[in-house]
């Protein structure tokens, strides 16, 4: 298997995870608020991360196996961690507080704009781009507007929250896929998960009411969010990437809002209307076009190899 496939498995079971992820943050807000459940589930999530560096350390010594200085640089894992971490706080506070506003199903949909994203704001730090890009930027925009502009031409607030929060998610990637070549990469997600999670309970102190039987109640939720969303997820997208480009992992990232969907309508029961499925259907084909010029270019790569 290479290394190019490897990445693309891991990504393709990433988004299953965050799909699957959106069910559990709605329930838990039954429970929470939006930033007590975020410090929470990235705290644990950074947690997790501890014991596999030291197993990853240990095991490369037992091979002898030298580590890169460079990678372990505390104070540029530091820097990039609070970097990476304050673009992802924004991010994830949009998400969840969206979520009190909207179904899992269409946040999905919404959130996974930043596959378009991606290569727009690859620009300003003078990516390539082309013409399959603009034509899916279009295709998803009409799709927003079916999924979620009303007929007074409103967006609901939810929705409006997810928008604004796709351009972060979109941010975040660009971010990881700069620094996950740079340093270790475990210790940036356990960096970057730490610095959300304080970012988080910084603002929960201030402005919700935490309580030791919610946190309970909302155990469930928790442990998936900040285990395999969080933990398990995020580590395998900051590796994964270390192989992909950020256009190519958007592709297998894609699926992500199909998972939210099916998760939000087989788990809590949620069902859009014609014309938003049909919204759904043009942004995921926006979201794949935008990435037609990588799609085509690596199967003609393939076909001359082959000839």
């Amino acid at each position: 298997m290479t290394k190019e496939l490897r990445s693309s498995l891991l990504l393709l079971l990433t988004a299953a995870i965050w799909g699957l992820a959106f069910v559990a943050q709605r329930i838990g807000m039954d429970y929470l608020g939006a930033f007590t459940f975020n410090a929470l589930r990235f705290a644990l999530g950074s947690l997790s991360l501890i014991p596999v560096i030291y197993f990853v350390e240990g095991s490369n010594k037992r091979k002898g196996i030298a580590e890169d200085a460079g990678e372990n640089d505390t104070r540029k894992i530091f820097m990039y961690g609070m970097i990476a971490g304050s673009v992802l706080f924004t991010a994830a506070a949009l998400q969840q507080v969206g979520l009190i506003y909207t179904t899992a199903g269409k946040a999905g949909f919404i959130t996974s704009l930043y596959i378009v994203l991606v290569p727009i704001l690859g620009l300003f730090i003078k990516q390539k781009s082309n013409g399959f890009i603009w034509v899916g930027a279009i295709v998803a925009a009409i799709g927003l507007y079916f999924l979620s502009i009303n007929e007074d031409l409103t967006i609901q607030f939810g929705d409006l929250l997810q928008l604004i929060g796709a351009f972060f998610w979109a941010t975040h990637i660009l971010v990881i896929g700069h620094f996950a070549s740079k340093v270790n990469t475990l210790k940036l997600s356990s960096a970057q998960f730490a610095t959300c999670s304080l970012l988080s309970l910084m603002v929960a102190l201030v402005f919700e009411d935490i309580q030791v039987a919610n946190i309970l109640s909302a155990g469930v939720p928790i442990l998936y969010g900040g285990l395999m969303s969080v933990g398990v997820a995020y580590t395998l997208q900051v590796v994964a990437q270390r192989h992909a480009k950020p256009s190519h992992a958007a592709i297998a990232l894609s699926t992500e809002a199909v998972f939210a969907a099916l998760g939000g309508a087989v788990l809590l029961g949620e069902i859009m209307s014609l014309r938003g499925y049909f919204g759904a259907f043009l942004m995921l084909a926006g979201m794949l076009i935008s990435q037609g010029d990588n799609i085509i270019g690596r199967n003609s790569k393939k076909n001359a190899i082959s000839e």
